[in-house]
């Protein structure tokens, strides 16, 4: 891992980072040359990912953090730099669901998705754009999802988090611009992320997710990683303020289906 590669030379923060999608991309955030936070609630998970990263010749710590608390957050950005000396690349990944409408769904619930996938978002780049600034510019990613752009059922507070995520980083984007800060959004579709793998126990939730991605299949972890390497290197350099579609087809194709088939979906 310790080749030149896309992120040479950048320090990165990954938060959700001991599974799924964060922990894909703290692997491949690692590939490329960037030292890694990998930062999680579970500490535990934290520890395995670095573990394996170190195992393959590259450089990272494992951090907790509470992504909705201030002052972990704000550890968390100076855990960073005390230990590689500055901040290039946040990756506000972590986040969490609750299912159900705005009728049978806990106000405690809506409460928690907002602060996790969204608050996170706002003290993140409170806490890395000072950093950022210092260097001269830097890159946020962000973690949105498709539910942001459209509505799924009984996703009333997942879909309104994620479809926050997405403005905020239009927000983000435009105050920080001047400062050289790139700051966009990933919307994945179905992924391959434990939670997803639990669901996907379910024979029925297959084959509706398989019908549903014009590709015929589920994402990756590491497909997520790819692209949010790519907006966090110099590559994207032009790209910023963006809500980057990586779904397999799953907006593209009409609910419909084939013209002239009386099937749905089909």
């Amino acid at each position: 891992m310790t080749n030149k590669g896309l992120l040479w030379g950048k320090t990165a923060i990954i938060t959700g980072g001991g599974s799924g999608i964060g922990e894909a991309s703290a692997m491949r955030f690692a590939r490329e040359g960037a030292a890694v936070v990998v930062a999680d609630i579970r500490r535990h998970k934290s520890d395995i990912v670095v573990s394996e990263i170190e195992a393959r010749g590259g450089v990272a710590i494992a951090v907790e953090v509470d992504v909705a608390d201030e002052a972990s957050v704000s550890a968390m950005v100076d855990a960073c730099v005390d230990r590689f000396g500055s901040l290039d690349v946040l990756f506000n990944n972590a986040g969490t669901l609750r299912p159900g409408t705005a009728v049978d769904l806990d106000t405690a619930d809506w409460d928690l998705v907002m602060a996790v996938n969204v608050r996170s978002v706002f003290l993140g780049a409170k806490f890395a754009v000072p950093h950022m600034r210092k260097r001269g510019g830097g890159s946020i990613v962000n973690t949105a999802s498709i539910s942001g752009l459209h509505g799924d059922g009984r996703a009333v507070v997942y879909a309104a988090s994620k479809g926050a995520v997405i403005n905020l980083t239009r927000a983000l984007s435009t105050d920080h611009a001047p400062e050289g800060i790139r700051v966009n959004a990933i919307c994945p579709g179905t992924i391959a992320t434990p939670p997803v793998q639990r669901m996907m126990a379910n024979p029925d939730a297959v084959e509706v997710n398989l019908r549903a991605h014009s590709l015929g299949r589920i994402g990756q972890p590491a497909e997520i990683a790819n692209a949010a390497v790519w907006l966090a290197s110099d590559e994207a350099s032009f790209v910023t303020g963006e809500a980057i579609v990586v779904d397999g087809g799953l907006r593209a194709q009409s609910p419909l289906g084939v013209m002239g088939d009386p099937r749905p979906g089909r």
